[in-house]
Order: structure tokens, then sequence, then C-alpha cells
């Protein structure tokens, strides 16, 4: 597994296309998010403004990265001759998502540690913590479940589209608006629940037990998203 995510990571860094949509885009927006920070959080939150960063970089850094990945990996038969190989299958697919995973994460890490150096530090840490491994957790689910509907790299980028965008905007409406209202309907969409744990753990005021709770529709997608990932990703094109 490790020789497998070696070689992919030298590979995002030689793919312009890929280095720009995981590495630059996610940075430029978040750092525009923190240098208007006070604008952001006079129509939502501190803690909005940490849920949008993380989601920019979990749809476009992570999810947009893994199903482009996966899909040029088994245009140009990759994937099949790995599978040629002693790797299993998750060995194989842990490898190819694995440099963008990390990558991600030290991505968000240093976002929040420079939001927190401009505004203060967040309520919870833990909490914040919980947000961010539930979200990218969810958003690699739903990549390995988009993949598998993916033919090409080109193709991703139309594939992508309604998770990426989705995410965000069900980010900001639950970071603008709240869940006073329509809190199941909310929490029970794609992103909802971890943009709430994320906004109380930067803003506090929330019980910790009741925060926790909210982990539970996020891990409900990840559930659903690897049980249709099983069902329809291919290791070969299609034909």
């Amino acid at each position: 597994m490790l020789s497998i995510a070696r070689s992919e990571l030298i590979q995002i860094f030689r793919n312009r296309l890929v280095l720009v949509t995981s590495l630059v885009m996610p940075m430029v927006v978040s750092g525009f998010f923190i240098y208007q920070h006070e604008g952001f959080a006079a129509i939502g939150s501190l803690g909005y403004i940490a849920a949008i960063m993380m989601f920019t970089v979990g749809a476009f850094g992570l999810y947009t990265t893994v199903v482009t990945t996966l899909a040029s990996r088994r245009q140009n038969l990759f994937l099949k001759r790995l599978r040629s190989t002693a790797a299993s299958d998750s060995e194989i697919i842990s490898g190819l998502i694995l440099p963008v995973t990390v990558i991600a994460l030290v991505q968000v890490a240093v976002i929040m540690t420079a939001l927190a150096a401009v505004t203060g530090w967040p309520d919870n840490v833990l909490l914040l913590a919980a947000a961010v491994l539930s979200m990218m957790i969810m958003m690699l689910g739903l990549g390995l479940a988009t993949a598998g509907v993916t033919n090409s790299p080109e193709h991703a980028q139309v594939t992508t589209l309604p998770v990426s965008l989705g995410a965000i905007a069900v980010a900001s409406w639950v970071g603008i608006t709240g869940t006073e209202e329509l809190a199941m309907l909310k929490r029970l969409l794609p992103g909802g629940s971890a943009t709430e744990l994320a906004v109380n753990a930067w803003n506090g005021g929330v019980p910790f037990t009741d925060s926790l709770l909210l982990l539970g529709p996020t891990l409900g997608w990840v559930v659903v998203a690897v049980a249709l990932a099983s069902r329809i990703f291919r290791w070969e094109p299609r034909r």
C-alpha cells in the first residue's frame, strides 16, 4: 500500500490540473475567507467560516481529486494492472487515496490554525477535529461512489459538480440560517450535520454530548456511499 501511495504522491505533483484543484484553489479560497472574516462573520459566525473552509478543502481538494484519480487510473488500465499484484483491493484503493487524504488533512489543519491565529481559538478543538474527520470520511465515501459512474478524468469535471457544489450549498445554508427551523432536513442532508458540528465546536454554547449526536447523520452517509461504491465501482474501463 505504501509503495502505491508513494507513486500516487509523485503523480499528484506532476499533474498540474490535480495540483491546482487539490492544493492551490482550496488554499486561495480559504485565504480569502480568513482575510474577509469580519464580513463573513457578520453574515453567519466564525463557526460558519470554519465550516465553509473545511468543506472547500473536502469538496474541491479531497472529493474531486479522489474521483479524478480513480477515473484516470481506471482509464489507463493502472487499476487492472494493480489487481494482478499481491495487493488486495482495499490496499490498492487505500494506497491511491492516501496521499490526497493526508494533504487535505494538513491543509485543514493549517487553515484552521490560521483562522484561530486571526480570530482566537475555537471553543472545543476536539469537537472541531471530530467534525473535520467525519466530513472527510463522508467525502471519501462519496468520492468512491462517484468514481463508479465516472468514465474518465474529463468526465469527472461533470460528475463531481452535484456533490461538491451541493455540499458547499448545504454548509452555507446551515451555517448562515442555523437549525432552529427545518432542523431534521438540514441535518440529514450531506454535510448538514458536519457543518452544525463545526459551528458548535467553534462558537460553543451547545452541550458536548448533544453535539456528538450530530456525528450520526454524517456517518450514515458514509455507510450509504460505501454501499453504493461496492455495487457500482468498476476496475476496468466501461465499454
